[in-house]
């Protein structure tokens, strides 16, 4: 501002125009900007049932994907894979990745993409099945949590205690 005002002719320091500015400024309120949502915030508005939102997660993630045409891309794409692995529709998987693979903008999407072809048949089993392997994961994770959590004391005997009497 100083220097704009010195080549039209202003007498005196930058001194003296940043005491004015402080002085004129201080104790008015500042124009608030708004602050933009968070990362996590917006993964988590793309990777929830759009129904599930409520009304000003709903608007603030319109607000978001009208500001970034990449983000609305990988929205339609996580939508469109989350329907199919809702539905169990694996044999619509090769469509997705095809569809996926051809985003340029999307580099770590289409990456993504292409790693699911590295076991192809495995995933569209996978999404296609009505058999989980879930509740077997779930139970060993818990296993390997207890014997974490005993630091290497847990001899066989003392696990299947611990384990029978929970």
């Amino acid at each position: 501002m100083w220097e704009e005002i010195k080549e039209q002719g202003y007498p005196r320091g930058y001194a003296s125009v940043r005491d004015y500015v402080s002085r004129t400024l201080r104790g008015k309120p500042q124009p608030v900007s708004l602050r933009p949502p968070s990362a996590r915030a917006v993964t988590r508005w793309i990777l929830s049932h759009p129904d599930a939102l409520s009304e000003g997660d709903r608007l603030q993630l319109k607000a978001a994907l009208a500001n970034c045409p990449e983000l609305t891309a990988l929205a339609e794409h996580v939508r469109s894979f989350a329907h199919i692995l809702t539905h169990l529709q694996g044999d619509r998987l090769s469509e997705w990745i095809e569809a996926a693979s051809a985003t340029t903008e999307l580099p770590s999407l289409r990456h993504f993409a292409q790693h699911l072809t590295r076991d192809l048949d495995a995933v569209t089993a996978g999404l296609s099945l009505p058999w989980k392997s879930g509740v077997m994961e779930g139970h060993v994770n818990r296993i390997k949590m207890l014997k974490r959590q005993m630091f290497g004391r847990a001899r066989f005997e003392l696990l299947r205690k611990r384990v029978l009497l929970a």
